[in-house]
Order: structure tokens, then sequence, then C-alpha cells
């Protein structure tokens, strides 16, 4: 509205200008004399005015039929088309000169204006692959779908532009959650322009949701080829697939295949825990102990974590609590400072019925990063000593508000899981799981637990081998849920590692 007032504003002043000006040529005295070959002709100042225009507008029209009589010349001389570029010039300038406007309103964010544009280029220009692009980009704007994917679609008939329409109706699918379309839209943009890096981040996504380990390993080495993608983390990221490609080869009990499958990815990539563990089991089901065993040393040395040593306890599933306690010194030596390592030791001394030695295991964990699994360890430590129930159940009240430790966290969504997967079953992301704290749990309000330190007593313990501890936090949890067996969890001795861990949580 705005505007059009300033246009209006404008066209008066230049008319009242025009107006002015012609008034005071008029009142002006005297004039222009012109003398060439006996004639003479006078002209009032007005006249020599007009003259001028004309005489410009004469010269105008001269270069234009010269530019048309030097077309027609050529095109005698054999030129077909030399007449037909000097008419297609003018009309090119003006459809050049709307496409350009059409991408500055695009750029600009109006799309309807962009559009518009766009059809005025279009009738006087022949490039469709320009004039249509710009018409798809400009109704994706304005949120008009219909009309991208007909514009997307009119550019798949030509050679040039059919990866620009293969892709645009890829992204508008993936838009409208189709991923069975996308899938194959993208699988044929990467046939187009397999070194396009959003194609193969598309493909290789779409794959790992599909569960097409293999084509995804192709789309993968094809990242590495085109040089998007940095050779450790493609040894990375073909170990997942490797791995995720075994369980696939597992689930349908083809087990020769899946352990070849595992031992590879578990080769490039040996800190991969899932990959580490598969392929010990492998060795193990084949009774090959010593490469097993190898196996997971190697990958504990890189990153401990409690699925090794459940897979590492699989091993001798037989063998009493204490040679189980000798035989997995081997495998924290070392790392023997490492938290899972002394969690470890500490579970099996206490399977072992050696609380003293557990206790020494744990050190100060308890203390400098208490989570549910270190404060239910010294829990069971106290039962096996024959502290009073009220500590015991001290250190469970803890445990029950306590962060939760390490688990599978997707490092994209921060989504926690149970197990280990290569897809995130929250955001679909790629090999973005990691094994560290998980986000905050929720928020435990004091009005309920106000009353926890009166049931289940506080740590105390006045003998001089306790810990110094603080008074429990409060939880609001009945005293049915922190009942702890009259036995000690040492009973199962010849339980794995891994299963030692999780019943004192239960």
């Amino acid at each position: 509205m705005l505007w059009s007032l300033v246009k209006i504003l404008v066209f008066v002043a230049l008319v009242a200008a025009a107006t002015l000006g012609a008034s005071y040529l008029l009142d002006m005295e005297g004039g222009v004399r012109i003398a060439m070959a006996g004639v003479e002709i006078n002209l009032s100042p007005i006249k020599a005015v007009i003259a001028a225009i004309l005489l410009v507008v004469g010269i105008w029209l001269f270069l234009k039929l010269l530019g048309l009589l030097v077309a027609l010349l050529r095109f005698i001389n054999g030129d077909e088309t030399a007449l037909s570029r000097y008419f297609d010039r003018n009309r090119e300038r003006k459809g050049f000169d709307a496409l350009s406007e059409g991408m500055m309103a695009l750029a600009s964010g109006e799309g309807r204006k962009a559009m518009s544009k766009a059809a005025k280029a279009e009738r006087y220009l022949d490039r469709p692959e320009l004039t249509t692009l710009l018409t798809a980009q400009a109704a994706e704007q304005v949120g008009d779908r219909a009309k991208a994917e007909d514009a997307y679609r009119k550019l798949l008939s030509n050679d040039k532009t059919r990866f620009v329409g293969v892709r645009g109706i890829m992204q508008k699918k993936l838009a409208e959650g189709d991923t069975e379309t996308a899938f194959a839209l993208a699988e044929k943009a990467f046939a187009l322009k397999p070194g396009h890096e959003e194609v193969q981040d598309t493909l290789l996504r779409l794959q790992a949701q599909k569960g097409d380990w293999k084509g995804a390993r192709a789309t993968l080495k094809a990242k590495l080829r085109h040089g998007s993608l940095p050779r450790d983390v493609h040894r990375r990221r073909d170990a997942v697939l490797a791995l995720s490609e075994a369980k696939g080869v597992f689930d349908e009990d083809a087990s020769i295949e899946s352990r070849e499958a595992a031992i590879e990815a578990n080769k490039l990539s040996p800190d991969l825990i899932p990959a580490a563990v598969m392929a010990a089991d492998g060795y193990t089901a084949k009774d090959q102990k010593r490469n097993a065993a190898r196996v997971l040393k190697k990958a504990w040395e890189a990153s401990p974590h409690p699925d090794l040593a459940a897979a590492f306890a699989r091993i001798e599933p037989e063998e009493s609590a204490t040679d189980r306690l000798k035989r997995f010194e081997k495998l924290v030596k070392p790392v023997p400072n490492h938290r899972e390592s002394r969690l470890l030791m500490a579970e099996l001394n206490i399977a072992a019925e050696d609380f003293p030695a557990a206790r020494r295991a744990m050190g100060n964990l308890a203390t400098e990063s208490p989570d549910a699994r270190t404060l239910t360890i010294m829990a069971a430590i106290e039962r096996g000593e024959g502290a009073p129930d009220a500590i015991v159940k001290g250190w469970l009240a803890r445990a029950v508000t306590a962060p939760r430790g390490p688990q599978w966290t997707c490092e994209n969504c921060h989504q926690i899981h149970g197990h280990w997967t290569p897809v995130c079953d929250n955001c679909g992301a790629f090999d973005s799981l990691a094994w560290k704290e998980g986000p905050a749990t929720d928020y435990q309000s004091p009005v309920g637990t106000s009353m926890l330190p009166l049931i289940v007593g506080e740590i105390e313990d006045k003998r001089s081998t306790a810990p110094m501890a603080t008074t429990p936090e409060p939880v609001d949890e009945p005293e049915e849920a922190l009942v702890i067996p009259d036995e000690p969890p040492a009973g199962a001795a010849n339980a794995s590692p891994a299963e030692d861990a999780e019943k004192p949580k239960e």
C-alpha cells in the first residue's frame, strides 16, 4: 500500500516537472537558427527540444534498421539463423531479466513473486531447466506441494535436469513420510550422481532404517571413494554395518556366516564392543577359547564394558567363583584402575565371598561417582560383612535416587537404549549410540520422600572399618521395594559377572 502511494507521488511529480519545463520553454525568448546549404530554419525553444527528441528517436530507429539489414545480408549469405537471432535477442533479454528478478525474489522469500517472474521468463526463454526449477523452488517456498511436484516431474524428461527432478521429489516424499518411495528415488539419484554427498547420506540412512546392510556398505564405500568420509570413520561405520549384517544372518540361523561376519566386523574395528562380543561368542561356540579371550582382552583394553565381561564369563561357564576371579585378573590387568575394572573385581570378590577384597576393589567409587550400581554393590558388601539392616537399607535408599550410570545413549537425541543398535530407535540416526551417562532422570519431589530415612535407616556404622558416608537422600518408595534377600549375593558362584551385577540391583 505504501509503495503504491510512493509510485503515485513520483508520477505526479514527474508530470508537474514536465509541465513546468514546457511552460518555461514557451516563455523563453529567442530560439535556435539552423542554416545549411542556403536554407535557414528558425526554431523556438520548445520546437528545438522536440526536434532534439525526434533526432534521438530517429538515430535509434536507424541503428535498428541497420541491424536488421545486416541480419538480412547474413541470411542471404547462408546464415539461416541470422534473422531468428535478431528477433530473439530482445526476447532473451526480457526473459533473462525476468529470470534474474525471480531469483532475487526467491532469495528474498517472496515466493509468489518468484513464481510470477518464472512464468514470465518461461514465455520469453526456451530454457525449461531454469524456469521450471525456479517455479518448483518458489512453489515449495509458498507451500504449494502439488505445483512443486509437477514442476519436478517436468524436469525428469530432460537428461540435464533429471537428477534435479529426482532429488526434488525425493525430498518431498521424505517430508511427507513416504520412506518407501523416497528410498527408491534415493537409489535412482545415487545412480545418476554417486558422488553427491547429500544423496549419499540420505540413501545410507534409509538403507540402515530398512536393514539393507549390504547396500549400505556399498554406499559407505562410495562415500570413501569420493572423499566425503575420512578413512578412520569409514572403518568404524563399515564395522557397524558388518556387525548388523552378521546379526541378520544370525537371525536366519546361519551361524557360520554370522560368525565370519562378526569376526570381520571385529577386525575392522576392534574397539566396537558388540562386534567383539559377537566374535568372541562365535569363537567360543567353535571351542576356540583362546581366540575368544584374545578378542575380549583387546576390546577391554580399548573400552571396558560389562558386555565384554559377560562374554568373557561365557568362555568358561562351569568354573568356580575362585577360578573365575583368577581368570578375570588377566582381563583387567591392562586397565586395573578403570571404573569398570574396579566394579567388575568387586562383583567377582562378592561372588567369591571375599568382602574385604571387594571393599578394597571399590575404593572410593561410592563417594566420588555414586550411581545405582556402585551403591548396590556397597549394600551387598555391607550385608556380606554382617552390617545391620539399617546400613544395608541406607545404601539401597541412595541407590534408588542415584543416577543410573553409563548406558547406551544416542548422541543425537539422547534417547537411552537397553542394548546397542546400529540405528537409534527414536531419531533414526546411524551409529549414534555411545556408552556414557544418560540424561538426568525425572525430578524427585521431596514432599513424598521425607519419611524414607525413618523407614530404611541411615548409612551409619560405628565400626572402624566402615566408610564415611552422608545421610541418604529420601525417595518415595514402598518398604517392600527395598528389602533384600537374607542370603548374600555371593551364593551364585558360577554365575557370570554380568548376572552378578544384576542381582543386587533387583
